[in-house]
């Protein structure tokens, strides 16, 4: 069972990290998970960011700020940023907001 507020899992292969939220990201959970993956970000600096969000449940504004700032600090240090299979609930706020023009998203899991 997923829990309310997003928790963060990275996984490192190589040059990659793939950062996999679960839960809600909301105004109440938001500042945490930016901080961890804005920390493992500066550590690391990998080539390649994939935002994993197939285990979100809910996403407000404060997820497409999370996306955006992400995007912003991936770019401002050379490295390329994605969202990767993200729940219907986040494509929808995504599409909505136009969010699919400037960020890539990528679907590696079938639908059933």
């Amino acid at each position: 069972m997923l829990k309310r507020g997003g928790t963060v899992e990275f996984v490192t292969r190589g040059d990659t990290l793939i950062v996999k939220v679960f839960g809600e990201i909301d105004h109440h959970s938001a500042a945490g998970v930016r901080k961890g993956i804005d920390e493992k970000l500066s550590r690391e600096r990998p080539e390649k960011v994939y935002l994993e969000l197939s285990a979100v449940e809910f996403m407000d504004s404060s997820g497409l700020g999370l996306m955006m700032g992400r995007f912003a600090l991936v770019k401002q240090y050379g490295g390329s940023f994605a969202v990767l299979d993200p729940s219907e609930a986040v494509l929808k706020i995504m599409r909505l907001a136009g969010m699919e023009r400037m960020i890539t998203v990528l679907r590696t899991k079938s639908k059933i």
